[in-house]
Parts: C-alpha cells; sequence; structure tokens
C-alpha cells in the first residue's frame, strides 16, 4: 500500500535522501522553502518556512500515515559567550516548530489507523559535549516529547526519534569541508568514520515502514556506537 508520508524539510541533506529512498514508493509531500533538487522526484511540493508560515492544509491528504521534521540547527559555542537569543533560536526551530507544524497536522494523522511520526535529535543529548549546551537543549526537549506523546497516542500513532553524530550534509559542512576534519571526526567513532545522509534516511525509511511497527517511544542512536561505546585503550 503506498501511504501519504508529509516531510517537514527535504529539500537538502537527510531529508533529500529520504526523498530519494521513498518517492517511488509512497506519496509524498515535501513542505519546505525550495523545491530546488525536488523537481525530478515524484513528490507534491508545498511552499513552507516553518518560522514564518502557516501549513497549507489544502494541499495536504486527508488521512497521513506519516510526518517526518527535519529542520534543525547546529550552534557550537561556548556557554559564556551564547546570548539568550540563540537558545530561543535553537528551540525554536527545533522543537516549537515542529510542535506547532504537528498539532497542524494531528487530525490527519489520526484518521490512519498505523501512523509513524519521526523526529530528530543528537547524540550530544546522550552524551555530554562541550560547546553543546543550545543545540542539546533543544534536541532534548523533543525526546522527552516524543516520548510522552508516543505514550499518549499508542497504538495508533508511534512516534520515534533518531539520533545521530556527525552527518556530512550542509548543514555540518564546516565541520567536514577537507579531508583532515572527517578524518578527525572519523577517528572519535567506534566505527571510525563520520556518518553520511544516507545512513540516517535508511532509519528513517525503517521507522516509517511497517517493519518497524513495533516500535514505539524509541531514541534510535545512529551515530556510529559513539553513544554505547568506548573503544579506547
Amino acid at each position: 500500500m503506498k501511504k501519504n508520508i508529509l516531510f517537514i524539510g527535504g529539500s537538502t541533506g537527510i531529508g533529500l535522501e529520504t526523498v530519494k529512498l521513498l518517492h517511488e514508493k509512497h506519496n509524498l509531500f515535501v513542505a519546505c522553502r525550495s523545491d530546488e533538487n525536488l523537481s525530478n522526484l515524484n513528490v507534491t511540493y508545498i511552499r513552507f518556512d516553518v518560522l514564518n508560515d502557516e501549513l497549507d492544509l489544502e494541499k495536504i491528504p486527508e488521512s497521513l500515515h506519516g510526518f517526518v521534521y527535519f529542520p534543525g540547527s547546529i550552534n557550537l559555542r561556548p556557554f559564556r559567550g551564547l546570548k539568550i537569543s540563540t537558545f530561543e533560536e535553537d528551540l525554536n526551530i527545533n522543537f516549537i516548530s515542529m510542535v506547532k507544524t504537528l498539532q497542524k497536522v494531528l487530525n490527519n494523522l489520526k484518521k490512519s489507523e498505523n501512523c509513524s511520526v519521526v523526529l530528530y535529535s543528537t547524540v550530544a543529548v546522550k552524551v555530554g559535549m562541550p560547546f553543546h549546551s543550545s543545540v542539546s537543549a533543544s534536541k532534548g526537549a523533543i525526546e522527552g516529547f516524543a516520548k510522552s506523546l508516543a505514550a499518549e497516542f499508542a497504538p495508533n500513532i508511534r512516534v520515534n526519534v533518531v539520533a545521530p553524530s556527525l552527518t556530512d550534509t550542509p548543514l555540518a559542512s564546516r565541520f567536514l569541508n577537507n579531508e583532515v576534519k572527517k578524518e578527525k571526526v572519523g577517528d572519535r567513532h567506534p566505527l571510525k568514520r563520520h556518518g553520511n545522509a544516507i545512513d540516517i534516511a535508511n532509519s528513517t525509511a525503517f521507522l516509517l515502514s511497517d517493519e518497524s511497527s513495533w516500535l514505539t517511544g524509541q531514541i534510535l542512536g545512529v551515530d556510529g556506537g559513539m553513544s554505547t561505546l568506548n573503544t579506547s585503550n
């Protein structure tokens, strides 16, 4: 059965890789600021800026089987130099805008007997890391929210979170823009490489599929082993 799946974001990075995986199998509705990279793919594009626009429900089917929220931020700075506005910005794009959008389509999701919601956190919520205080705070809110929502809407709506480590996407390009940086990042992970967008896209596709039908309220660490393994000698 072809599912109706709403992607918030999806023209670059992890979102685009997920679109490429699923656009021939399901009915994808991609709501983002630009249709760049989407024109040759079998999707319904909806122009939408999560920070400034109201989602047009007329372009979304009455029943949704999946919802994925891709927008995010990476603000890595020492705490002493962070302004309150930075915390507010991270919270707004990572969490508040996600909640607003999800509330907007909740009735559409509830009309499906088997629905999957996929959200994104970061390995830095589980593993304390310097300079991550702002992004970890906003992403930590997502993890708590997801577990509560999963309990509230079980069994019809499953809610899971993917928590990646550093992944090679446009958002993270400044951390992986040469081979030296890529090697250093890879060495920090037990699997000795940085993440690629397709790694996260594959996990997202799994959580949207019927193969994950007994998974809900989970934080899936797709992080090269960083959150659970210590391989240093």
